[in-house]
């Protein structure tokens, strides 16, 4: 009977985001570059791909673990509601940039230059 491989792969703890979007970072650099054999270059994207991965499942975690305050009940105790991930401000809500106001009372566009 053949005996099962052991490998280090799967004994070997995922690395931390951080770890991961710096190994990331380097193996762009590396394939961006153009200097490494393509064989390499392959098994550089294969990594990066397995990284990725890892960074979305520990995003995926990480949202679904936050919850909004939303206030405090007359207790004293947090009401709070998970997140959902989506975008939650309005047009209205949004503050106006100097390129949104309205021209002046004589016309004039103060964005404008000329």
């Amino acid at each position: 009977m053949a005996k099962k491989k052991s490998t280090a792969k799967t004994a070997e703890k995922s690395p931390s985001i951080e770890d991961a979007m710096e190994e990331l970072q380097s193996i762009v650099q590396s394939l961006e570059s153009g200097q490494e054999p393509l064989d390499e270059s392959l098994q550089q994207f294969e990594r990066g791909m397995k990284l990725l991965r890892t960074c979305h499942q520990q995003l995926e975690k990480a949202s679904s673990r936050i919850e909004i305050l939303t206030s405090i009940d007359g207790d004293g105790n947090i009401v709070s509601e998970d997140f959902d991930g989506t975008a939650t401000a309005s047009k209205s809500q949004r503050t106006k940039s100097p390129l949104d106001a309205s021209p002046d009372e004589d016309g004039v566009d103060p964005a404008s230059l000329f």
